[in-house]
């Protein structure tokens, strides 16, 4: 299978490592990876702002490499990007050529532990010591529907011990743009996350959107509250890159 890898901007500029281990985990399944390196956002902090006109270009820019790497499936590291790229047919409504170009797209991308877990993997090439918990994030729980996957991949890394926080599918309070708007209440929904992270009694806190990382990271560091951010590629590749 031909997978074109869409790392994202904030696993581009943030946390390249996310990128590497999503590749070592897709070459791992026995996928053939393509990555153009002039992919672009996605648009979603546009389009969740409401500037829907300025994420469409993006939108087409994103369409456009996907059918350039004629690639059998897009996947990302993140399920808020993956889930902007399935809402990409509703910014084309009244563009027949391009709603349909879009929903193509749309139905062949995927998260990438979505994705993982499609492949039926036995065994990942990663190894961890210690006690994680997991956040589900927004995007992947709410609108992809994904929960039971990741935990199901993380069952398998040698060595791991699981452990399910308290509202572990509560927001982390990022909310893209929400946090800027409105940091008070971003702390205070960020703090109540911090809390169960640190009740769970893990040594590290694993999720599958960077976005959720870097903020819980944040309050976790500012709060001294000795817990570790890792994105789900990370620790099923962890020593294998």
């Amino acid at each position: 299978m031909r997978v074109a890898l869409y790392v994202t901007c904030l696993v581009d500029q943030c946390w390249p490592e996310v990128g590497l281990a999503a590749a070592a985990l897709l070459r791992h399944t026995g996928c053939d990876v393509v990555f153009d390196d002039s992919q672009t956002c996605c648009g979603q902090p546009a389009c969740n702002t409401g500037y829907q006109a300025q994420g469409r270009p993006l939108a087409q820019r994103v369409i456009e490499l996907a059918e350039r790497t004629r690639c059998d499936a897009l996947v990302m590291p993140s399920g808020s990007c993956a889930a902007q790229v399935h809402h990409y047919p509703d910014l084309f409504l009244t563009d027949d050529a391009w709603r349909k170009r879009a929903e193509a797209v749309a139905a062949k991308t995927f998260e990438l532990g979505q994705f993982l877990s499609q492949r039926n993997l036995t065994t990942v090439p990663g190894r961890f010591q210690g006690t994680v918990t997991w956040h589900d994030a927004c995007h992947g729980l709410r609108e992809l529907g994904i929960r039971d996957e990741p935990r199901r991949l993380l069952g398998l890394v040698p060595d791991l011990r699981y452990v399910e926080m308290a509202q572990a599918d509560a927001c982390c309070g990022f909310g893209g743009t929400f946090a800027v708007k409105f940091p008070e209440i971003s702390v205070a929904i960020a703090d109540q996350k911090v809390d169960a992270i640190r009740r769970s009694g893990a040594d590290a806190v694993v999720a599958a959107d960077v976005s959720c990382l870097m903020h819980l990271r944040g309050r976790l560091q500012r709060l001294q509250v000795p817990v570790r951010t890792l994105h789900l590629a990370e620790v099923l590749a962890a020593g294998a890159f």
